[in-house]
C-alpha cells in the first residue's frame, strides 16, 4: 500500500525519464500546502540555471497566501523572466507527479505568457 506521496513520485519518475531522453532544460515544479515554487535545471539535470519561489523575502511580502493561484501565477512570470535571462526558451515542463490543474496549471499558463516555450 502506497501513500500519497509515494505514488506522487512513482508517477514523476516516468516523467523524468521522458525529459531525460529529450535533452531539454527541464522546469520542475514543487507544491506543498503553503508554498510553490519552481527550479530550472539544465539538459544533464545537474545544475540549476535559475529559481522562483513563494518562499523569497520580496514574495512573502507582497503576496498575501503563497499557497494559491495568484503566487502560482506570480512564480510562473518570474520563472520565464529568469529563464529568458539564463538564456533558455525552450523547457519541458515537469509537474513533478502534480495533476495539471490548479495551481500547477496557473504556474504553467503563466510561464507561457511570459515567453518560455513547452
Amino acid at each position: 500500500m502506497m501513500n500519497k506521496k509515494e505514488s506522487r513520485i512513482r508517477r514523476s519518475r516516468q516523467t523524468r525519464i521522458k525529459i531525460a531522453e529529450l535533452n531539454v532544460p527541464r522546469v520542475a515544479i514543487m507544491r506543498s500546502n503553503m508554498h510553490i515554487s519552481a527550479q530550472l535545471f539544465s539538459p544533464c539535470g545537474t545544475k540549476v540555471l535559475a529559481s522562483a519561489s513563494t518562499m523569497e523575502k520580496e514574495l512573502r511580502t507582497s503576496l498575501s497566501n503563497g499557497g494559491n493561484s495568484t503566487a502560482a501565477k506570480e512564480i510562473g512570470k518570474l520563472i520565464a523572466e529568469r529563464a529568458l535571462k539564463a538564456g533558455v526558451t525552450e523547457v519541458a515542463f515537469d509537474r513533478s507527479g502534480f495533476r495539471y490543474h490548479g495551481r500547477v496549471k496557473a504556474l504553467a499558463e503563466a510561464a507561457r505568457e511570459a515567453g518560455l516555450k513547452f
